[in-house]
């Protein structure tokens, strides 16, 4: 009897260490891909010291046992733990891109098209397409305004770890912030409110013809299930049924499209079908990556794919330092790679503050902001077209017509028609040990807008 139970545990041990290492194994693409892919667009798009990175943003979990290589000369980033090695490249105008081994020389060697902002200075520009406010102009502040500012940037009161803080009331800053080492020219991760900027690209291809939403999305391959009824609509409103697990705390849908698969949409393409299209709400990055490869088959060439949202929505609300990154496969990901200052994450909150028109100029439909802010029927309340919504009441202490673009590690851009407000909160605020509160942020900004008649010169 001994010697069987000595057997079985050595045999029950060695598959326990078999799985262990299976799994580590894994695993570690995720963690090398991430730590490379995060370092390179940190180092080239926001020129962040790499040291202050790894000690900041890549201090967690496995993460921040990576040996990370920057080289400025081809500016790209290697990442080693272990047995695996990722690495990723920056390219001009379009960010950082993780590549898989063997290297894909295609895609470095890619063409990109030059993105031109000739003879746009917002220094000399009016906001909000420039940065000039008015000494004439005076906007609604307070004092109460300036204590939640200098709480929140301590990391007082509201927790997490922020880096730029904007409030925009009646179209005009009333509170602009930045850490040390942060200024109004550093560009910050989007994460998934890629998603919300997918939706304006998406209704600026519905206002030039280019696009209809209530269209099949007639992905090859879908043609023989259930998968061919899924609209356009159902993957911008996150009801497409298809299978997804988008937990990033584990080995997931999401972390293993990121970062271990060069075409993001083919790998969520291939996911089976659990509902049927429209009669089941879940949140997925992988429609999102889908939707940008539908996107990118309505247009003639890639030249005008990757032009069109610089044209057609960033230059047109003075986003001129954006930029939207794409997979190793060319197509953007839509679901988290776009990078922009706080005051262009802040004019693309007044777009949809203002009815998709900016500066009095039209840029989305007709329509399309209050399409993009009702509840998709499944959702609770909680979501939109790509957006987040407040029906549901996800922040008690924010009004129900509020809605909202929402990023991994506490990105966020708040909309509050009824107040006349664009909040922008970005950093790195999604820990467990040290959430930021944005239910109370919120509670604040909203209890300190002064009544009728008092103002004050806005910030300098």
């Amino acid at each position: 009897m001994k010697r069987v139970i000595y057997w079985s545990s050595g045999l029950l041990l060695s598959a326990g260490l078999t799985y262990a290492v299976y799994y580590l194994h894994s695993l570690i693409p995720v963690v090398t891909g991430y730590a490379a892919k995060h370092l390179c667009s940190a180092v080239f798009i926001s020129n962040r010291d790499p040291a202050e990175v790894e000690a900041s943003d890549l201090d967690f979990s496995l993460v921040r046992f990576v040996t990370n290589s920057v080289s400025y000369s081809d500016r790209s980033v290697v990442s080693r733990f272990l047995w695996v090695k990722s690495r990723a490249v920056f390219t001009e105008r379009f960010g950082s891109t993780l590549l898989h081994d063997p290297v894909d020389n295609a895609f470095i060697q890619r063409s990109f098209p030059a993105v031109s902002f000739a003879g746009y200075d917002p220094d000399t520009l009016a906001w909000p397409l420039g940065n000039v406010v008015p000494d004439s102009v005076r906007v609604t502040c307070s004092a109460a305004m300036d204590d939640i500012t200098g709480k929140l940037m301590a990391g007082l009161r509201y927790g997490g770890k922020v880096y730029a803080f904007m409030v925009i009331h009646k179209g005009l800053p009333v509170a602009e912030r930045y850490s040390r080492g942060f200024t109004a020219g550093t560009l910050f991760p989007s994460w998934s409110m890629a998603k919300s900027f997918t939706n304006a690209f998406a209704g600026a291809m519905v206002m030039k013809g280019l696009l209809d939403i209530t269209e099949k999305a007639a992905i090859p391959g879908w043609s023989d299930d259930g998968r061919r009824e899924i609209t356009i609509n159902n993957l911008m409103q996150m009801q497409s049924g298809l299978r997804w697990n988008e937990d990033y705390g584990n080995h997931s849908d999401v972390t293993k499209m990121l970062y271990e698969h060069g075409d993001f949409a083919a790998y969520a393409i291939g996911m089976p079908q659990d509902h049927p299209a429209g009669s089941h709400w879940y949140y997925s990055s992988g429609s999102a990556n889908i939707l940008s490869l539908i996107l990118r088959r309505h247009f003639r060439d890639d030249s005008s794919y990757y032009l069109f949202p610089y044209r057609e929505v960033f230059q047109r609300i003075g986003m001129q330092d954006v930029i939207f990154e794409t997979d190793q496969s060319g197509t953007f990901t839509a679901s988290s790679y776009i990078y922009a200052t706080a005051r262009d994450y802040a004019r693309f909150g007044l777009l949809y503050l203002g009815d998709g028109v900016f500066n009095g100029e039209r840029i989305l439909p007709g329509g399309w902001v209050s399409y993009s802010s009702t509840p998709a029927i499944h959702s609770g309340g909680n979501y939109g077209t790509l957006f987040w919504l407040n029906k549901g009441r996800l922040l008690p202490s924010a009004p129900e017509d509020m809605f909202f673009c929402n990023g991994y590690d506490g990105q966020r851009i708040f909309i509050i028609p009824s107040a006349d407000l664009v909040v922008v909160a970005l950093g790195h605020s999604h820990r467990p040990e040290n959430d930021l509160n944005f239910d109370l942020l919120l509670k604040d900004i909203l209890g300190s807008l002064p009544g009728p008649g008092q103002t004050v010169h806005p910030p300098g």
